[in-house]
């Protein structure tokens, strides 16, 4: 794989006991990660880059499954988003593909869809490839839509108390179902719950080297004080001098901290 910086062949470091959870993130130096734009939140472009998505291709290559929620389906129906579900279907991400078929790798990643409504569609795309498609949920999801969803051949995971996915529940059961590598395609809510429960792995973020701004925004994370479950440590970090726009970005690779 020509990287830009992901040395660490991430789908063998996981097991089905531990799985390897990771996420990523861009983000500007006043913590912008996304802006509010009516009811859809969108990536500032001010942040972006062909050196950042390509960074998220290569995360996204290594995964035996990627965790996506309801609202990001919704606005991929509507057409306000991006489908970012396969690998392979761009030119610039071919090898990609051949390097998932050379490690042994199924031709697509699993989708988990995260969702306390159940409320979304399936992307065309997603059956097109014919993914593996599961539901997370939490046990107090409305039933007649859990019992809708398993009619159609859709497994339901049940992961948390309440009616959100909770971050050690749902990677238990990943890893019973096999599942070694998994990228969080999700939100600062998702982030949070993995960083509380003790799942993440690790986090990759690109720091862009702007000030974007803007009086509605999201940071990474989201809920109560993380307190210790919040602390990482840099492990690596590469500096990008020319992207995006020429500003520049950092690339840095954080392990959270164990409790002692």
């Amino acid at each position: 794989m020509a990287g830009l910086y992901v040395a660490d062949a991430l789908h063998t470091l996981g097991s089905a006991s531990a799985p390897f959870v990771y996420a990523s993130f861009v983000g500007s130096l006043d913590g912008r990660i996304a802006l509010e734009d009516g009811e859809v939140s969108r990536l500032p472009v001010e942040i972006t880059s062909e050196n950042d998505f390509r960074l998220f291709l290569e995360l996204q290559a290594q995964a035996d499954c990627l965790v996506t929620h309801g609202g990001y389906l919704r606005d991929l129906a509507a057409g306000r988003l991006d489908d970012v579900l396969q690998i392979g279907t761009r030119a610039m991400d071919r090898d990609l593909a051949r390097w998932r078929q050379e490690n042994g790798l199924s031709a697509q990643p699993a989708v988990v869809i995260a969702s306390a409504s159940l409320d979304f569609p399936i992307p065309e795309s997603v059956i097109r490839e014919k993914q593996r498609v599961l539901i997370a949920t939490g046990r107090q999801a409305p039933l007649d839509r859990v019992d809708a969803l398993r009619a159609r051949g859709f497994p339901v995971i049940l992961a948390g108390d309440g009616a959100s996915v909770e971050g050690a529940p749902l990677v238990r059961e990943l890893g019973n179902l096999g599942f070694r590598s998994v990228y969080l395609l999700t939100g600062p809510r998702m982030l949070s719950t993995m960083l509380r429960d003790g799942m993440l792995s690790r986090l990759y973020l690109t720091i862009a080297h702007r000030v974007v701004g803007g009086g509605s925004f999201h940071t990474m994370a989201t809920g109560p004080r993380l307190e210790g479950a919040g602390r990482l440590r840099l492990s690596s970090l590469y500096y990008d001098a020319t992207a995006p726009d020429g500003a520049g970005q950092w690339f840095a690779r954080f392990e959270p901290l164990r409790p002692a």
